[in-house]
């Protein structure tokens, strides 16, 4: 069940997240799932969790590849349109990644661009990656896309101005004493004054290492950006964890 007191609950809910994030590079998304599928040899049988899955990019580009795919989102209005693309192989269901979906369903579990860390207390991020090592079958695996957090804080803007469709957003970025990286979107549109927010943890190298251990999940690689080069802790891109139950 999806705990509408949180703030995602209600930003990536809103038509203006869409707007504000409108563009974002599909050919990115496309080519980072080919070399995935590429690294890991995916085929028809797999059983695939797109786990927060937005709008369904990357379940659309994994059951073109013919995979087996479930979009999991907690947004019902990002599963609502996900849905047009539906079918035998692919499904959406609007679903919080803090409970488990399934038990031992899956060979792989994807979490991909930084869809972590929205949560005020650690445990329930603890509590997401349990429920994930629960979802996958033995030997299975979970790719779980973040950003460096090093890289990111060093290399913070702190205010940017952004137009889009008409509407001026003001983009401001600070780090909180609790590591938690605060974005503030303030705009104005048909005469409504809007404030939305983001929170999330900097989730550090070393605290998800201590989350995967707790859930039994061993480690196997970790690669610094989307075309799978060695991970460097001070000046990667991102970190894409490859984990195995």
């Amino acid at each position: 069940m999806v705990r509408k007191k949180d703030w995602f609950g209600t930003w990536f809910d809103s038509p203006y997240y869409h707007i504000l994030y409108k563009h974002r590079d599909h050919e990115e998304a496309g080519a980072f799932i080919d070399n995935l599928s590429r690294h890991f040899h995916f085929n028809k049988k797999d059983s695939i969790m797109d786990l927060a899955c937005g709008k369904g990019r990357h379940s659309i580009f994994l059951n073109k590849k013919g995979l087996d795919v479930t979009g999991l989102d907690l947004s019902p209005k990002n599963i609502a349109y996900a849905n047009k693309w539906s079918n035998e192989r692919l499904r959406f269901f609007v679903h919080d990644m803090r409970d488990v979906f399934a038990t031992e369903r899956f060979d792989y579990v994807l979490n991909m661009f930084t869809s972590f860390g929205y949560f005020d207390d650690s445990s329930e991020n603890e509590q997401s990656i349990m429920a994930v090592a629960k979802s996958l079958k033995k030997g299975g695996k979970f790719i779980l896309d973040f950003m460096n957090p090093k890289k990111v804080i060093k290399n913070l803007v702190q205010e940017e101005r952004k137009q889009i469709d008409g509407i001026d957003f003001r983009v401001t970025r600070e780090l909180d004493d609790h590591d938690f990286i605060i974005k503030n979107i303030e705009f104005e549109d048909n005469g409504e004054q809007y404030n939305f927010h983001e929170r999330v943890k900097a989730i550090s190298f070393d605290a998800f290492q201590n989350y995967f251990e707790r859930a039994n999940l061993k480690c196997s690689n970790v690669f610094g950006d989307y075309n799978l080069n060695p991970f460097e802790k001070e000046t990667a891109d991102r970190m894409i964890f490859i984990l195995e139950k």
